[in-house]
């Protein structure tokens, strides 16, 4: 059990490659000569698909919150 636990703890803390590009950015930026790398490109696709997690991230933790407070008012009115 200890050796899959730590072969499960190396695993996720390996760094890893993400290729975020759909195929139509991929083919546009390989024929053009604009001279854009696609390694840029792909940066910030990768950039951009954060924030919706963070909007998730943060209305799950108001309604944690929420929850929290209402179960509190609860336990005090009793």
């Amino acid at each position: 059990m200890k050796k899959f636990l730590f072969a499960l703890v190396v695993f996720l803390l390996l760094p890893i490659s993400i290729n975020a590009q759909c195929a139509m950015c991929r083919a546009a930026l390989e024929s053009s000569d604009s001279g854009i790398k696609p390694e840029a490109v792909n940066d910030g696709i990768v950039y951009l698909m954060i924030f919706p997690y963070l909007l998730v991230g943060l209305v799950g933790y108001a309604i944690y919150k929420m929850r929290k407070k209402k179960k509190e008012a609860q336990a005090a009115a009793e």
